[in-house]
């Protein structure tokens, strides 16, 4: 028996490492809804989202399609918008009336999850309409479907989704609209008691609210993924190019000062070490936030200098790059190089990329030199696009005239390379016209 004393070096994942992680792996709408979730546990953190001038881009497919018949593939089928579909309800429940009139207007300033993001005096403001006029049009609205659309914030969310469901528990709506607070934070004892009900009626209440939705019009707009918010944009003048982040539509964090101010009024140690936490909780997360926007604009400038020629020729040429080359480059991780690019895209003059795409193996040959595997396809894609197509090109032939244009790769790569453009094989492109 003996003792010994080591020192040993461990990394230790704690929550906010963790959450760092999550939110530069998630994309613009997966960042939305982390931090709306965020802001639902700590009440001194509001989250604002421009969506004015937004550059949304559909999501079409990325294969590339050959036959001319599979254009119509390659549609997304057209899914009704949230506002398309409030908009119906409008013209077909009420009548042409300056109540309905300022119904419509409110509808321009819903947010992608439904959410009213316009306040009653801005309303007065641009519409000349008094207070009661404007309140009457915002109930209105809330009576729409989906319940909880209109809402100015989530506990509003929650309860109009409550008053519009018979099935809800009998005293929910009364302890969110006057002890949301308690009731989000889990003091059931405080609740139990001003309200003399049984803690297993608090949960009741509890696991029925876990059941609504706090995002009523996100089932509309991103069903599907048919629409993607780019998070670079890159501006184009002459051989000058010039990288930005994208800043509508991205969520930004606003301290409660005046919640915040309040609540500190209190003589209670324990309301005075929660007010703390919270407060380091919000400080964190804008650190955070803006260190992924950082990271993802440091390793779009490091993809734009090491494929220049893809951005400035007719052909867009890709260069062979490894995540670990531009993990080297910024002195990061591997794994944060590949967590900022999955689901990150880039919107250019000519189209819009995931920034992963520029990523491609080399495909060396006995020479020396090295091709990109994009480069290769692309070559492989214009050889078939010229191909006699009563007699297609086999791999094999693809092969011999690769080989003959200085790029040698087996049959077998041929046909992995052909299967990934989503090109058939030579017995199926065979036309008899």
């Amino acid at each position: 028996m003996s003792q010994q004393q080591k020192q040993l070096q461990k990394l230790v994942m704690t929550q906010q490492l963790q959450q760092s992680i999550q939110m530069l792996q998630f994309n613009v709408d997966g960042l939305q809804k982390f931090l709306q979730q965020k802001s639902l546990e700590n009440p001194l953190i509001e989250v604002q989202t421009t969506l004015e001038h937004v550059p949304v881009i559909r999501n079409t497919s990325s294969r590339q399609v050959t036959d001319p018949m599979q254009y119509m593939d390659a549609i997304p089928e057209r899914s009704q918008s949230l506002f398309e579909y409030l908009l119906d309800q409008v013209h077909l429940t009420m009548r042409a009336t300056p109540l309905r009139d300022l119904v419509l207007f409110l509808l321009e300033y819903l947010d992608l999850n439904g959410y009213l993001k316009l306040t009653l005096e801005e309303a007065m403001a641009k519409t000349g309409a008094s207070q009661v006029q404007v309140l009457d049009a915002l109930t209105l609205l809330q009576q729409l479907d989906p319940p909880g659309v209109g809402a100015r914030d989530l506990q509003e969310c929650l309860l109009l989704q409550i008053e519009n469901d018979d099935r809800a528990p009998a005293q929910a709506y009364l302890v969110l609209e006057d002890s949301f607070l308690d009731f989000a934070q889990r003091h059931w004892d405080k609740i139990s008691q001003r309200y003399h009900m049984s803690l297993a009626q608090v949960q009741a209440i509890f696991d029925y609210v876990q059941g609504l939705t706090p995002h009523p019009g996100a089932s509309f707009t991103q069903s599907q993924n048919d629409y993607i918010i780019p998070d670079l944009i890159l501006e184009m003048a002459g051989s000058r190019l010039k990288l930005m982040p994208t800043k509508a539509g991205r969520p930004k964090l606003r301290f409660q000062q005046k919640y915040f101010e309040r609540m500190a009024q209190s003589d209670d140690q324990a309301v005075a070490k929660y007010l703390q936490e919270k407060k380091q909780e919000y400080a964190w997360l804008k650190n955070s936030l803006q260190q992924r926007g950082s990271t993802i604009l440091r390793v779009g400038q490091s993809i734009l200098k090491h494929q220049h020629d893809f951005f400035t020729q007719a052909t867009h040429p890709l260069k062979p790059l490894l995540l670990r080359d531009v993990a080297q480059e910024l002195k990061l991780h591997e794994s944060t190089i590949s967590r900022s690019v999955n689901g990150k895209y880039l919107q250019t003059p000519f189209g819009v990329y995931e920034l992963r795409q520029f990523f491609t193996n080399a495909v060396n040959q006995e020479n020396g030199d090295a091709f990109s595997a994009e480069n290769v396809k692309q070559q492989l894609a214009q050889l078939i696009a010229a191909e006699d197509k009563q007699h297609p090109l086999s791999d094999q032939k693809i092969v011999t005239q690769l080989a003959a244009q200085g790029i040698t790769i087996s049959r077998r790569t041929a046909a992995k390379y052909r299967e990934a453009l989503g090109i058939q094989s030579s017995s199926k492109r065979k036309r008899y016209e």
